[in-house]
């Protein structure tokens, strides 16, 4: 079966044009504009987030469908994939920002919503989302560049970063043709994420790889601020 993304090797403005690019968590900061991109790009644009006012003004401005829900909400996401009406090329998942605690104020109802959200909403997304992904299309996932460094209050968050690469690579054989890929991102501009976002979405060489996006902080330097 043929892939459809653009196989050209010369990429313009249009490149998914005639092509569904969905971000879930799109309504603002990395997935917001990683959908504005891809407007401008020529796709048309699937959103959806917990917040329905802000997502429906974003959807107006885009022109996007759009349906409000958590989803870390499971069974609601699967019937939300089930009532697609047909399928989507591209699919990001963004997450929340890492979270930075000593062991003395660590949280564990907190640390299972992050587990939930950076590590069992992409397996499930892999599971029941990439039936309705076409073949060569991609599953992209949002990760924290800052979880690799040594320092006191990142060993919850240091853990999730290093699953999320590993868990890419596996992905990335079991769900093939379908690319998957992860953004780790620093203290950058949601734009210049959005731009590797789409690079990702339309260069059909990558897949199971991890991409650092973090103005070159150094590990041990200061603790970044999430981009959203």
């Amino acid at each position: 079966m043929a892939a459809s993304t653009n196989s050209s090797p010369v990429h313009g403005d249009r490149d998914l044009l005639g092509q569904t690019v969905m971000v879930i968590g799109g309504s603002a900061g990395i997935g917001l504009e990683t959908a504005r991109l891809a407007r401008a790009q020529g796709a048309d644009i699937i959103l959806t987030a917990r917040n329905p006012d802000r997502l429906h003004r974003v959807g107006l401005e885009l022109a996007a469908s759009i349906a409000a829900f958590d989803a870390t909400d499971f069974g609601r996401l699967e019937r939300f994939f089930d009532a697609l009406p047909g399928l989507v090329d591209h699919l990001l998942v963004t997450g929340p920002g890492p979270h930075y605690v000593p062991l003395n104020g660590f949280d564990l109802d907190a640390a299972r919503r992050d587990v939930d959200a950076r590590l069992l909403l992409p397996l499930r997304l892999a599971r029941h989302g990439a039936s309705k992904i076409r073949p060569g299309g991609t599953l992209l996932f949002m990760g924290c560049a800052g979880g690799r460094r040594m320092a006191a209050g990142l060993a919850f968050t240091a853990a999730l970063a290093a699953a999320l690469p590993a868990m890419t690579r596996s992905l990335a054989l079991e769900i093939a043709p379908i690319r998957v890929n992860l953004i780790a991102a620093g203290f950058v501009d949601p734009a210049d994420i959005a731009a590797l976002a789409v690079h990702l979405m339309t260069n059909t060489a990558i897949t199971g790889a991890t991409f650092d996006i973090d103005g070159g902080q150094p590990a041990g330097g200061r603790r970044p601020r999430w981009p959203g």
